[in-house]
């Protein structure tokens, strides 16, 4: 195992996909995963989330760059790579007329070096439900099961594609502790999610991609303070926008009224907030509704999803019918890989 394998168990380098017809889904995207790290894989739906994640798992080659697993080319070193990772899909398609355990006895046999399937289904929570066909559970009981086959192989990466789909909030937070434990056990774990909650709590390190482009990346932290803080209050009666502070002087870099409701943006929350207050205290007013909140990894997707609505806006008709048949070209190729 190299030194660059311990720092970087994954690397990309300038990624392409292209689908039939000239679809690019992926265009010249670059990141690592450090050992131990979990990773967010964030964007709106054909960002390219899903067929980054597919080439990272080995599912197909890439139509350009470089993607390195555990120190092998997942899609030609297949056999190096395949039994030190697990993959947990967007939808499992088990025998629906198997039991729960019966299930797991299969996969396990399958794969090199399995856990006992009762472990495992003991930490996802799954025990109660052993002897239950498969047809016969919800579909967040079928969400952890797609987790505990990914988790049979004790795998050193686990590539986990929308993991609490379909739980409650209990299950999902049960899902989130179990993630933490595995990365403190060394596990490494790149996650795609449409909880940015899951995001924020969970990764290390994100990345939000658009248009098969990474458009932010960083810690949680990092990304969000690209965005400015907030300050939402409602006036008094009588009182105007204009009645308060020099909005400049008070660090705002844009507003929005609706009524007497105001909301202002803001990258120095501190400064804002306090020459608010200080000015009401002063006035001998009450702001009604008051609330100081810093940027959310929310503020930061949305703004991303935004410009990606403007982009589609003016976006070649040609582009949906493209979109399709990409899509299409990628079932085909699940089937093709997946063995």
């Amino acid at each position: 195992m190299t030194a660059n394998e311990h720092e970087h168990v994954i690397e990309v380098t300038g990624l392409r996909r292209v689908y039939g017809g000239g679809f690019e889904a992926v265009r010249g995207i670059t990141f690592s995963v450090g050992r131990g790290e979990i990773f967010a894989l964030l964007g709106t739906n054909g960002a390219g989330k899903t067929s980054t994640v597919e080439l990272l798992e080995g599912l197909a080659p890439p139509s350009g760059g470089r993607v390195r697993v555990l120190g092998h080319d997942p899609f030609a070193e297949r056999a190096a790579v395949r039994p030190r990772t697990g993959v947990m899909l967007q939808e499992g398609g088990f025998p629906s007329d198997l039991t729960v355990a019966e299930t797991t006895r299969m996969w396990a046999g399958c794969v090199s070096g399995a856990r006992p399937p009762a472990e495992v289904l003991e930490r996802v929570g799954l025990t109660t439900k052993s002897r239950v066909r498969v047809k016969q559970l919800s579909g967040g009981e079928r969400r952890r099961l797609d987790l505990a086959l990914a988790l049979l192989g004790d795998p050193e990466v686990l590539f986990l594609d929308e993991p609490t789909t379909g739980l409650d909030a209990e299950g999902r937070r049960d899902t989130w502790e179990l993630v933490r434990r595995l990365r403190e056990a060394g596990t490494t774990v790149l996650l795609t999610t449409h909880y940015l909650e899951e995001a924020e709590g969970l990764a290390d390190r994100l990345a939000i991609l658009h248009d098969g482009e990474i458009a932010a990346a960083g810690t949680p932290a990092e990304v969000t303070a690209a965005q400015p803080s907030r300050i939402s209050f409602e006036l008094p009666e009588g009182y105007h926008l204009g009645d308060l502070p020099p909005l400049g002087e008070m660090g705002v870099c844009g507003h929005e009224t609706d009524g007497r409701l105001v909301r202002l943006h803001t990258r120095h929350l501190q400064r804002a907030a306090t020459r608010l207050l200080v000015w009401a205290e002063g006035a001998g007013v009450e702001l009604g509704r008051l609330d100081v909140r810093s940027a959310s990894l929310e503020e930061a997707f949305l703004g991303i999803a935004r410009e990606a609505s403007a982009s589609r806006s003016t976006a070649e008709p040609s582009g949906t019918h493209k979109t399709h048949k990409a899509r299409g070209t990628r079932q085909a190729e699940k089937k093709e890989y997946a063995a």
